[in-house]
């Protein structure tokens, strides 16, 4: 490759970037300034929330118990030998609280919701019905992005807090049943670590990864093109996307618990 095919190639993946960045931007202004009118999405947004959370309860709920089993054993397996076995909750308590409980039910929904709304948006725009809702002067920002925008980002709220309490109880039953803790030990370990500005990190997550989960989904389904086979490559495309942005603002939001702690 010539050194002019390769600075052609960076200068149209720069400008993709740019465009990109630039339409993102607008339709994030957009459903910003769409808030203002809640009689507009309210109702459909608890049609959309009760969606999200009811159908990836389950999901979330058997991701948390096995994170906490699985932080409970890898914990107990480092310990050197002398060090308190209370050890072994404070690391679940903190791996669920910081890192697990979040990102993996983020991740989660990034399958269920974000290829969900990905793909059904991406349906809409390839079969005309977004230019039909702007026909009849309906707003599809309003009736189609806000809702699940919204939705996603309180509902993730509760199922973090589900997912961390299932691996913190699952912790718990390992740790009991087959690490030869006491429960007394457990509560101690844990006692010992919890303290709120961890849990408001997990809260501040929440809410950051239920808002860019459906924005993104949201953003590339509005971007579909090519028929059936561009709806598929939408729902894989919305998927990566959100794993990716979940992982970035994973790394971003790390001095918000430095300064909370």
């Amino acid at each position: 490759m010539s050194v002019a095919e390769l600075l052609a190639r960076c200068g149209r993946a720069v400008r993709g970037a740019a465009l990109h960045a630039g339409r993102a931007g607008i339709l994030f202004f957009v459903t910003v300034k769409a808030l203002g009118r809640p009689r507009a999405w309210l109702s459909e947004s608890f049609v959309q929330a009760k969606r999200i959370g009811v159908e990836g309860l389950g999901l979330v709920l058997l991701m948390g118990a096995l994170s906490g089993v699985v932080m409970a054993q890898q914990t107990s397996n480092q310990l050197s030998p002398g060090l308190p076995v209370e050890i072994v909750a404070g690391g679940v308590v903190a791996g669920m609280l910081t890192e697990l409980g979040p990102v993996l039910t983020a991740i989660v929904l990034a399958g269920r919701m974000g290829a969900g709304i990905g793909a059904e948006l991406g349906t809409m725009k390839v079969t005309n019905q977004i230019d039909a809702l702007l026909t009849l002067g309906r707003d599809p920002v309003i009736e189609l992005v806000v809702p699940r925008v919204v939705a996603g980002t309180i509902i993730l709220v509760p199922l973090v807090i589900m997912a961390n309490a299932m691996g913190i109880f699952s912790g718990y039953a390992i740790s009991t049943t087959l690490l030869g803790l006491t429960p007394e030990q457990y509560a101690s370990g844990a006692r010992g670590y919890y303290h709120h500005g961890a849990l408001i990190y997990s809260l501040v997550k929440a809410v950051a990864f239920g808002f860019t989960i459906t924005f993104t989904a949201s953003y590339v389904g509005l971007r579909a093109g090519g028929g059936a086979a561009g709806v598929g490559r939408t729902a894989t495309a919305a998927v990566v996307a959100i794993i990716v942005w979940i992982m970035v603002l994973d790394v971003v939001l790390a001095p918000v618990y430095k300064a909370v702690t």
